[in-house]
C-alpha cells in the first residue's frame, strides 16, 4: 500500500492556469487547478515539467506557496533573466494552458498544523515561498501555535506579498510578521538595512522556547549563516529544518 501510494504521488499530473498573480515586477504566483492532486503538506514542493515540441524537456523544482486547498495549488515564480524555465512560468503561460506537474515531494520540511509547539520562520528572497504556506495553513486551519515570520529581502520592490504580510502583522493572534530589508528600506520603517546578523536575529527571535520549531529557506550562503546563528545561540541543531538553493535559486 505505501509503495503503491508513493508511485501515484509521483505520477505526472495536467494542470491548468486558472489565475495569475503578479507579486513584485519580476515574480508572479500561478494558481493551478490540479485534478487528481492528492493534498499537501505546507513545506512540500513539487516538479515542473515543459517539453518543447522537438521532444526537448527540463523540469524544475518549485515550493508550493498555499495552503492545502483541494484540487487548486499556488507556486510563485521568480523570473531569472538566464533561466530556462522561469522565463515560460512567469511571461509566457497564460490562463488556460496546460502545464506538468508532479508531487507533492519532500517530508523533512514540512510544518504539521495539528503540532501546538512555537514556529520560527526564517526566509531570504524567494525561501519565503515554503514559509508562506506555513503561515497560510495556520490561518486556514484554526492553528493557535505561536508563529513568526522573520523575512530578508532587498528592498519594498522584491517583497512578495506584501499587501498579505501587512494584514497578517496586522491581525495579531499569535502570529507575528517581521520584513529585514538589506538595501532600501521604504518610508515608516525606521530606514534601518542591512543583512540579517546574530544581533537583529535575536532581537526579532527574542527568547526562544525549548520546544520551537524552526524552519530556515533561501539561498545557501543565507540558510548556512542563519543555522550557524541559531545554534550558537543554544539552538538544539535538531530543532533547525532547512531548505536551500543555489545562489540564484531554481530557474
Amino acid at each position: 500500500m505505501a509503495r503503491a501510494a508513493v508511485l501515484g504521488r509521483l505520477s505526472w499530473l495536467v494542470a491548468r492556469l486558472a489565475d495569475i498573480r503578479d507579486e513584485t515586477a519580476t515574480a508572479r504566483t500561478l494558481i493551478l487547478e490540479v485534478p487528481g492532486w492528492p493534498g499537501h503538506l505546507p513545506g512540500q514542493h513539487i516538479d515542473v515539467r515543459l517539453t518543447a515540441e522537438d521532444g526537448y524537456s527540463t523540469q524544475r523544482s518549485y515550493s508550493i506557496a498555499s495552503a492545502p486547498a483541494g484540487s487548486r495549488l499556488e507556486l510563485t515564480i521568480q523570473l531569472l533573466d538566464d533561466g530556462e524555465v522561469s522565463p515560460y512560468l512567469a511571461q509566457v503561460l497564460s490562463r488556460g494552458d496546460p502545464l506538468e506537474l508532479r508531487g507533492p515531494v519532500g517530508g523533512y520540511f514540512v510544518w504539521h498544523p495539528a503540532d501546538p509547539a512555537p514556529v520560527l520562520l526564517i526566509g531570504g528572497g524567494s525561501g519565503v515561498v515554503p514559509l508562506m504556506a506555513m503561515v497560510r495553513t495556520r490561518i486556514a486551519s484554526g492553528s493557535q501555535a505561536p508563529m513568526r515570520l522573520i523575512y530578508s529581502t532587498r528592498s519594498r520592490d522584491t517583497l512578495l506579498y506584501a499587501a498579505e504580510l501587512e494584514r497578517i502583522a496586522a491581525g495579531g493572534s499569535g502570529l507575528s510578521v517581521d520584513v529585514v530589508y538589506t538595501r532600501s528600506a521604504p518610508p515608516g520603517t525606521g530606514g534601518r538595512t542591512g543583512r540579517l546578523d546574530g544581533d537583529r536575529l535575536a532581537a526579532l527571535a527574542g527568547p526562544q522556547d525549548a520546544g520551537v520549531a524552526c524552519f530556515v529557506c533561501g539561498p545557501t550562503g543565507f540558510v548556512e549563516s542563519i543555522a550557524d546563528l541559531l545554534t550558537s545561540r543554544g539552538m538544539d541543531p535538531r530543532q533547525v529544518r532547512t531548505e536551500r538553493f543555489g545562489p540564484s535559486g531554481g530557474n
